[in-house]
Order: structure tokens, then sequence, then C-alpha cells
């Protein structure tokens, strides 16, 4: 469990029922806020406020809220029956996420005690009701979680949506580094940046390649030399054709823009960034392991120059703690009756988090650039459910495409690709999955993720007011 990050749990009551029966009300609060804090599901903790018994409460809570840094949204739960007139103000004014837990503290009805006095204080089901209209009302785009609040599959709910509002105020922190101009030509890669960050918070700001030759060429030989040793110790190494000299200066120019790359980024406070082949002027190659590196490590990266891709990789990293999220292109098909599937991969900069194989570290020409041959971690992807991600910009309004794939372990080696791997089937099958995608706008530029699911990617677009598609 991080403790980064916590998240208040605000339960609703009113003063009508009396004190002892809010302070059964607290204990029963506090018994499940531990529980839940206990239970190794949630990646967050869950910390109690006072009763949720009055406007001002409310009110002073949720101003609290968007005012602690730490605090990553709110969940509430309505105890008995809270009027939610007194809840409206303080709704209003929050600006994070909210859950409503629709819960009760007793799993069953005890039929051979229950009496007024019990349904006077056992009220979920009525408090729900009230609760749940006036957050319609406000349209809050609040997430319900339905259920009994010991199920795992209730805790592994609030869990993903955890995820997702770390992710939502995160996103009003991500700020992309382009290193040059979109690529020339390519469509994709356009969009309104004014309109991103209002809508999702994204600074993108663009820098000459030079400003980042001028952190090339500040590495030390030293700096180079520790890194290429850890290099060593972390993949396997294959020489090639290459003579050994050449294959580690090769590898070496990698290391020093690794160095200066998240020199560059973390000196500026950014957390994503773009590179583009067709702008590289005083660079002897493409960052590609570079890249690969800095990617394991939590930036969000795209090529060519594609902010919106940077920042929504950024932005499911932090959603997926980055585990197998990562920039994906699709490149080509396998369209063999009943074997239909995607071959994604990218020039150079397939992100390790998605490597089932030891990566191999090789030297291979590129082929565009007209640089020197770059190296790059070479690998096969994982199997496993996941969703692929897609923002496009179509100058009235950004859509993001969400399809399911079911990604598979390779079994045919392909001994002269030079570049990292990942093969998916795409649901609801080949054909109208790809029908769909392309009829939708979604571009070839994505993220994927194995460790997401569709709902969380929903979630979020509701938070934001993104207008989605599904494709499943």
């Amino acid at each position: 469990m991080s403790t980064s990050k916590v998240f208040w749990f605000v339960v609703g009551s009113q003063h009508l029922y009396g004190e002892e029966a809010l302070k059964e009300v607290k204990a029963h609060a506090q018994t499940m806020t531990d529980t839940l804090n206990e239970s190794g599901l949630l990646p967050y903790p869950l910390v109690l406020q006072e009763l949720a018994v009055s406007a001002d409460t409310i009110t002073n809570v949720m101003k609290e809220v968007n005012y602690r840094d730490e605090v990553a949204g709110v969940i509430t739960w309505m105890h008995t029956f809270s009027p939610a007139k007194m809840w409206i103000h303080g709704t209003k004014l929050l600006q994070k996420p909210l859950l409503h837990l629709a819960t009760q503290y007793n799993e069953s009805i005890p039929w051979e005690t229950i009496d007024m006095d019990f349904m006077n204080l056992n009220q979920a089901a009525h408090g729900d009701r009230e609760y749940g209209f006036i957050n319609a009302r406000l349209k809050k785009q609040n997430k319900v979680v339905v259920g009994h609040w010991q199920r795992a599959k209730v805790q592994q709910q609030i869990a993903d949506w955890m995820d997702v509002a770390v992710a939502y105020n995160e996103s009003f922190h991500i700020k992309v580094a382009r290193f040059g101009d979109n690529m020339r030509n390519v469509g994709v890669t356009e969009g309104d940046k004014i309109e991103a960050q209002i809508r999702f918070g994204w600074t993108v700001d663009y820098f000459g390649i030079g400003d980042l030759v001028q952190y090339v060429n500040e590495v030390s030989e030293t700096e180079i030399n520790d890194l290429f040793a850890e290099y060593e110790t972390l993949y396997e190494l294959d020489y090639g054709t290459y003579s050994k000299e050449d294959w580690e200066a090769s590898v070496k120019v990698q290391a020093s823009y690794e160095i200066a790359i998240k020199r560059f980024l973390d000196e500026g406070g950014y957390n994503a960034f773009t590179t583009n082949f067709e702008d590289l002027y005083g660079m002897k190659q493409l960052p590609g392991l570079a890249v690969q590196r800095l990617m394991a490590q939590g930036y969000g990266f795209a090529g060519e120059g594609d902010w919106k891709t940077a920042a929504l990789d950024r932005l499911l990293k932090v959603m997926s703690h980055n585990e197998s999220t990562g920039f994906m292109e699709d490149y080509t098909y396998e369209l063999a009756v009943g074997q239909e599937a995607a071959l994604q991969s990218h020039m150079l900069e397939v992100d390790p988090t998605l490597a089932r194989t030891k990566p191999k570290m090789i030297v291979s020409p590129l082929g565009i650039g007209n640089r020197e041959d770059p190296a790059r971690l070479v690998f096969d992807g994982k199997a496993g459910d996941g969703v692929v991600v897609s923002m496009a910009d179509f100058g009235t309004h950004y859509k993001l495409l969400i399809n399911e794939v079911s990604a598979f372990e390779p079994t045919v080696p392909a001994p002269n690709l030079p570049v990292a791997r990942v093969l998916w089937t795409i649901k609801p099958n080949f054909q109208d999955g790809v029908k769909a995608w392309i009829e939708n706008g979604g571009g070839h530029h994505t993220v994927v993720s194995l460790n997401l699911t569709t709902d969380q990617i929903i979630t979020y677009a509701k938070l934001v007011g993104l207008e989605y598609v599904v494709i499943k």
C-alpha cells in the first residue's frame, strides 16, 4: 500500500437519530475503515473523517479535500438516511474524484431480532437513493460501487477506482517535452495543446533538438561507463556481426542519451517526452535503448512528436503502477484464417514493462533518419487480457478509442526482426474490431495496458468529460 496519497472516507448520517446512534455509526465506520485498510487490496490508505451530519461539516470537508494535495479523492457511505440537501454545496465545491460506496454495515438482515431501532439505524438502502439522486442532479460523474464492503470483489472495485483517481490528479501535473516538432505529413500527431491543457491538465513544451544535444555533450565518460556496466548485468548482450568495440561504442551513445534525457526531464519537471527521427540534427543516433530504459522507469513516451500519446502513456503508467503498460504502434497483420492477429512494435521504442523474455541488447541499422546504427532492447511480449487506447483530436473535440485485446506469447521465432514484438488478438473479432477502430478514427499510435480494465479507462474519461468509444 502506497502512503503517498490517501483517500478520505466520509460517512453520512444526521443529528435526528441522537448521540447514541451516532456513536454506533462512528464505530461501524471505524471498523470498516480499519478492515478495508487491512484487506491488502487497496493501493492507498483510507482515512475516516468526522461524521457528515450537517451541511457545514460536509462543506468544510470538501473544501479541505480540494486544498490537501495528498488527498486524491473521497469515498462516501450513507450509513443511515442523510438528507441530500445537506450535500449540495460541498459536493458542488468538490474538485476531486468521488466514489459512492453503496453498502451497509451488516451483510444480512437479522430476522430474529430486527426491530424499528435497527431499521432506523441501518438505512443505507434509503440513504443511497437520496444521496444518489443529488449526485445525478449535480452531474458529478461519480463512481458507484455496490455490494458488501467485506467482499473481495467490492474491495477490488474500490482499488481500481483509487488508481484512476490518483491518475486523474496526476494528469494535471503531466508535462511533455517535445524534442523537435511533429513528424511531417502525419495526421494523428497533430492536436490542440491548449485544449488538452484546459481539459486534461497536460502541459506540452517544445524544445529544439540542440537543447538536448547540449545535455548530451555534458555527460561524462565515467557516467557512461557506469551505466554501461549496469546494462551488462541486466540484459543479454548480442554483438551480432559487429566487432565488440563498435558494438559497445554504439550502446554507449544510447547510454549518454539516457543520462542526458533523464537529466533534462527531471530538471524541467517533465515526466513525458517525444522524439522524431526527422529531427536529429547534432545527434549520432535516434534514441532507442535510451527511450526504452526511461519508459521502464515510468516516463511517458511516444514517437514522431506525438505528444498526446506520450501524455496518455504517462497517465496510464500512473494508473497501472507502471506494470505492463506502454507506448505501442500497429505494424502488420496475421491474416491466416482462424489465426488473425496484430503485430505491435515500433522502430525501436517498445516498452520493457511488456517484456516476457529477458531483453536482448542488440545494435542494428534503422533504415530511416540517416544516422548511425542504434542500440535497442529486443524481446517477446507478455500474454494477457488488456486494453488499447488512442486519443484522437477531431478539431472540434477529443475522442478516446478503447479496444479490448488478448495478448499472446509468440511461438515462432523471428531471428531477423531487430525490434521487440507484441502480439494480440482483437475483440470482439479481428474484422469487426479493426473496422470499428478505423471507422471511429483510431490512430496507429496507442498505449496498451495488460494491467488496466475498460471500466477504469471509462471512469477517467467521464471525470474529464471526454467522448469515448469502446470496441469489445
